[in-house]
């Protein structure tokens, strides 16, 4: 494995050339961040700045750091872009790769994926492009909603591709199809699965394996499906939506909540007052049943975390207000259901939490806790307009934020 070192504001960043694949909430998709070395507790003022770019165009998806380079979508006009940014600020080069979408908030939500010299991105209106890493050349584009017949919810794309093995896998739900697979290098399709109904949800779908097993979750608007990689067949689905639960027959329910699985089970939330749920696959691969149901951790659309066995994240009270929310994994049990400003994001690295608050940019180093949401340190967002609904990134010793137009990076190493 090849190290590759800048110098950059007295700091030094290493970086490892191989062929990860890097993007939505880390490696594995579930907020976790393979780093160690860094701050345990952060000055009064937050962590220092060590770089500020604008004009990213507008935008909630997060950035990704890979090949020495921070890459992050945004709007500009009626066009979503990819940008390419140096550790020196510098826009190496900013493309368009599709429409955005136009109606119910229409900013760029899809984080790149990239491996290698490629970078995976999926327009507003579900158009699936794969991007040179060092150019910004286009190397192929499908227009996978429209050629899949995709049935859109209200609100557009917010996925971000996923790449296995030779393939990359996007979920253009509808009665056609649910999830459809491209050879990465090409854009040919491979295979598309068959529909099990919804349409078009949020969720990016994740690689989920357990001993022998090894499946892609995707999510449709009603269900989780589990989908062989090698030819798209379902070996099971599990409804998630169901109408006789909702509380209000005129909300919109959203779910954008990557699925989060340990062993042979798997915890499904969304927002709305919609109950999260524990599922256990049986000893064949071949079915879920419901281990238990909370009413507590309806997560709207800021990840939740796992630590020593309990389940951490905000909870949803309302379009603007929320809580912090504890569960027992095993059984659970509600720990606490506590106030800190309002619902936000959250991300852990070094056996520490980021939260990133939405209505007022307040950001939280977290140690995980079930007895209390425990404080170590926090600072504000003073850059950038709009709610504060990217999920952060961690890349080497930096804090990678986005609020609106603004990409912020911060130093939290502690070397």
């Amino acid at each position: 494995m090849k190290k590759i070192s800048l110098l950059f504001l007295g700091m030094i960043f290493t970086y490892s050339a191989y062929n990860q694949v890097i993007g939505w909430r880390g490696p594995n998709r579930d907020g976790n961040f393979a780093q160690t070395g860094l701050l345990k507790s952060w000055p009064t003022e937050g962590p220092r700045l060590i770089l500020k770019v604008d004009k990213l165009g507008k935008g909630y998806s997060s950035p990704v750091v890979a090949n020495q380079t921070i890459y992050i979508t945004g709007m500009i006009d009626t066009l979503d872009y990819l940008s390419a940014v140096d550790f020196q600020g510098k826009i190496k080069w900013q493309v368009p790769y599709g429409r955005s979408w136009s109606k119910s908030f229409p900013d760029t939500r899809s984080t790149p994926t990239v491996e290698g010299d490629r970078v995976y991105v999926i327009g507003g209106m579900g158009r699936l492009v794969c991007i040179d890493a060092n150019t910004g050349k286009e190397n192929w584009a499908v227009d996978s909603d429209k050629d899949y017949n995709a049935e859109w919810h209200n609100w557009g794309v917010s996925e971000s591709p996923l790449i296995i093995d030779n393939k990359v896998v996007c979920t253009s739900a509808g009665r056609e199809t649910s999830m459809v697979a491209f050879d990465k290098m090409t854009g040919k399709l491979i295979w598309k699965s068959e529909s099990v109904g919804g349409n078009r949800a949020y969720a990016s779908p994740t690689v989920y394996q357990y001993k022998k097993f090894r499946f892609i979750l995707a999510v449709t608007t009603t269900h989780l499906i589990a989908l062989n990689p090698a030819n798209g067949t379902t070996a099971w689905s599990y409804k998630y939506f169901k109408k006789e639960l909702i509380k209000d027959d005129d909300m919109d329910l959203i779910w954008t909540n990557t699925p989060l699985f340990k062993d042979d089970e798997i915890f499904l939330t969304m927002g709305y007052d919609y109950p999260a749920v524990m599922l256990k696959m049986d000893s064949t691969g071949t079915s879920v049943t419901e281990k238990w149901i909370d009413h507590t951790l309806d997560n709207h659309h800021h990840g939740v975390m796992v630590a020593d066995g309990y389940i951490y994240g905000s909870n949803w009270i309302g379009n603007g207000k929320g809580k912090w929310v504890c569960l027992k994994w095993d059984t659970g049990e509600v720990k606490y259901e506590t106030d800190w400003i309002n619902k936000g994001s959250l991300i852990g690295a070094d056996n520490l939490f980021y939260a990133y608050e939405e209505k007022t940019g307040t950001v939280g180093l977290i140690k995980p806790n079930p007895e209390k949401w425990e404080v170590i340190s926090s600072f504000k967002i003073t850059y950038g307009t709009g709610p504060h609904w990217a999920h952060p990134f961690i890349s080497d010793g930096k804090l990678c934020l986005r609020h609106g137009e603004v990409l912020m990076i911060y130093n939290i190493s502690n070397q």
